[in-house]
């Protein structure tokens, strides 16, 4: 079997499962808000949490989590920055966690390379992305950032897979009879997998 993407892998736990503790009916609503926000500002979202800057690396990183492929759209296209912002906008705990996050990531950035994270190349960006992309990965240094890149990650993946463009990506056909159904081979080998029975 061949290796399986980033993108593929995220799908195959998204039609399996949610990914972080965000129902679907409780997303969808804030996919909602997001809309009437839009609606009543000329069609164009302003952040309620993050300033200018952050609100950039919010769209960066997300893009980065789930970028556009031959199938579909981003996770900004998906609209997960706005998803994002607007949950971070109602919960303190999670604005704490998503600024600080993200300060963070300016600030290792700026102590090693001397420019922030925007402003550093997509190699480096990518390199720091993956030093905080496991838990087991946590160090005193780097524990700040595991912590934030794994809620941040849920919320991306929450807000990609309940928005009609992540919906649409896993082939779901809504609510209607069907004569035969079957579950897609990666689906069944990544669960497989996971198991530990393989």
């Amino acid at each position: 079997m061949s290796e399986q993407t980033r993108r593929e892998i995220l799908r195959n736990i998204a039609v399996g499962a949610t990914m972080a503790a965000i129902p679907a009916d409780a997303a969808q609503h804030v996919h909602n808000e997001v809309t009437q926000a839009k609606a009543t500002n000329g069609g164009t979202y302003k952040p309620k949490l993050f300033n200018e800057h952050e609100y950039a690396t919010v769209r960066l990183v997300s893009e980065l989590i789930i970028p556009a492929d031959e199938v579909s759209g981003s996770a900004v296209e998906a609209g997960a920055p706005e998803f994002i912002d607007l949950i971070g906008s109602s919960n303190e705990e999670m604005a704490t966690l998503l600024t600080g996050g993200l300060a963070w990531l300016d600030r290792t950035m700026e102590r090693r390379k001397g420019k922030s994270f925007l402003d550093a190349s997509a190699a480096e960006r990518t390199a720091l992305l993956d030093e905080i992309a496991y838990r087991k990965s946590a160090t005193p240094e780097l524990n700040t950032g595991v912590v934030f890149f794994d809620q941040f990650r849920r919320l991306v993946a929450d807000a990609f897979y309940t928005s009609p463009i992540g919906v649409k990506d896993i082939g779901y056909v809504g609510n209607k009879g069907m004569t035969k159904f079957e579950v897609p081979a990666s689906a069944i080998a990544y669960a497989v997998k996971r198991s530990g029975l393989a």
